[in-house]
């Protein structure tokens, strides 16, 4: 399936009663946007014994992405049309997380609590997470992934692939990072643009968007209820007491059949 979350866009594989069927060299293939498929991340549905379904996320580079508040939530979407049920639980490498029907064709799901310790990140070593020694004065959160987060006067003017491109390799992220640029624009609302590790400039990205609002939040310039607005469209965060919720519109675009030849072609 293709499928995208405010213009953050996915392939997804159902391997559920089939087996792990996607390598690292199958995701780089699809992830070709001139002779793939293209996609920010691609999403496997696999079986879980405990969990409705267990979900891996992989970058275009071909390496895992670890969390995707977007593909989660599109993918649940998904299952919940299959089910007719409207509550869900997905393992992820994120953990356990609950997504829910959020009416008027909406859809949520709770990413968790914010990693805010430098060694859960992961940073290099200890520091402040609200205020990272890097120009620009940057916060770290880990949302099963690391986030890098910038505070502009106007995220519209950000150089955000050579910016993001630089923070996204510093060594103070052992595993790279992924890196938002946002701007307040009122006591409830931000503008973000987003530089993702492993795939570059993208619309929209879940995990990142949850990252900015805790971030904001933290910092004091927000409170834990948020509008973001992004390149792809607008999502809604809620920082609870249970973890961060994260809200949003998704599209299921095409179901389709790879082609003998292309698979052929990756032997």
């Amino acid at each position: 399936m293709k499928m995208h979350g405010a213009g953050n866009d996915f392939v997804v594989i159902d391997q559920r009663g089939r087996g792990d069927m996607v390598t690292a060299v199958l995701a780089r293939a699809l992830g070709d946007r001139h002779r793939g498929v293209g996609f920010d991340q691609l999403c496997t549905i696999g079986d879980d014994a405990q969990a409705d379904a267990r979900l891996v996320f992989w970058n275009a580079d071909g390496t895992i992405a670890g969390a995707c508040g977007n593909a989660t939530r599109c993918v649940a979407r998904h299952l919940m049309d299959e089910s007719g049920r409207d509550r869900l639980e997905l393992r992820t490498e994120r953990g356990l997380l609950t997504a829910e029907d959020a009416g008027g064709g909406l859809t949520r799901v709770n990413m968790g609590q914010p990693q805010l310790n430098w060694a859960e990140v992961p940073l290099a070593h200890a520091m402040d997470t609200l205020h990272l020694p890097l120009a620009g004065d940057p916060a770290a959160v880990g949302i099963g992934n690391p986030h890098c987060v910038f505070f502009v006067e106007d995220a519209e003017a950000v150089d955000v692939a050579g910016l993001g491109a630089k923070a996204e390799h510093d060594p103070l992220f052992p595993q790279r990072t992924n890196v938002e640029f946002a701007s307040p624009l009122g006591p409830d609302r931000l503008r973000m643009r987003v530089w993702e590790r492993g795939t570059g400039i993208t619309l929209a990205c879940g995990s990142g968007i949850c990252a900015t609002a805790v971030a904001a939040a933290r910092r004091g310039l927000t409170g834990r209820q948020v509008t973001v607005v992004v390149d792809g469209g607008t999502l809604s965060v809620d920082w609870r007491d249970d973890g961060v919720w994260l809200t949003g519109p998704t599209a299921h675009v095409f179901d389709g059949v790879l082609s003998p030849a292309f698979l052929a072609a990756l032997a």
